[in-house]
């Protein structure tokens, strides 16, 4: 009975469109636009409920640093800025400390740097065959001489499995990349270098490019002598 039951034609019910006098409203609303319509109202208003429950529980003699530390901008709380936040002493004190972790970060690339080149050294160099090989005569010589060129040929790149050549392409692009870090890091190094001289007191001029000795793209600095007691 139910297979039939569908099987009747019924009539196609039509959502009730915005009666004409009320055209100016917008889109008739629907009882499902209504539920998330009342849902986003109630949370509004249980989060204003909770708001003003904290409120009235406020401590009036609450203080934290914050509340003179900061200021309003706009309705959002800005902190204030700390332009004076550290001296002199304490800030060449966090450059040393940069540095020394840029250095240490050098060091261990350099020596991945050199385990990775020993590493594919020995598989480009193979090691020299020092067998010897004894003949009676010429002919038998150059059977010998045959046999071994035909012996080495096999055993030439073309026979290295596909997964090797790939590891050992890999291995050469991470070296490259290593050593281009290297350079990235010893430049991001002396810079620092110079900077923690230049903040250093003391006379000091830069030199023009007719005065360096040693030409050099990076910029050089001489300092006035001065007599140390």
């Amino acid at each position: 009975m139910s297979s039939l039951r569908n099987a009747i034609q019924r009539r196609a019910h039509k959502e009730r469109a915005q009666p004409e006098s009320r055209k100016k409203f917008g889109l008739l609303e629907k009882h499902k636009d209504y539920i998330v319509r009342a849902k986003v109202f109630h949370q509004k208003e249980e989060t204003i409920r909770k708001l003003k429950e904290k409120a009235s529980f406020r401590n009036p003699d609450e203080f934290y640093f914050k509340m003179i530390n900061s200021k309003t901008v706009d309705g959002i709380h800005r902190p204030k800025p700390e332009a004076n936040k550290y001296t002199e002493e304490e800030l060449m004190l966090l450059k040393t400390k940069d540095m020394g972790y840029i250095l240490q970060g050098i060091q261990s690339e350099k020596k991945k740097i050199e385990r990775l080149s020993s590493m594919l050294h020995e598989l480009d160099n193979k090691r020299p065959n020092k067998h010897v090989y004894f003949a009676e005569d010429r002919e038998e010589a150059k059977e010998i001489r045959s046999r071994i060129e035909q012996k080495s040929s096999s055993l030439g790149l073309d026979n290295i499995p596909s997964r090797i050549k790939r590891k050992t392409a890999s291995s050469y692009r991470e070296l490259e990349e290593r050593k281009q870090r290297v350079q990235k890091l010893e430049k991001l190094y002396a810079d620092m270098a110079l900077q923690k001289e230049l903040k250093k007191p003391g006379r000091k001029r830069k030199l023009r490019e007719d005065e360096i000795e040693n030409q050099t793209s990076r910029p050089v600095y001489k300092w006035r002598a001065q007599r140390k007691r």
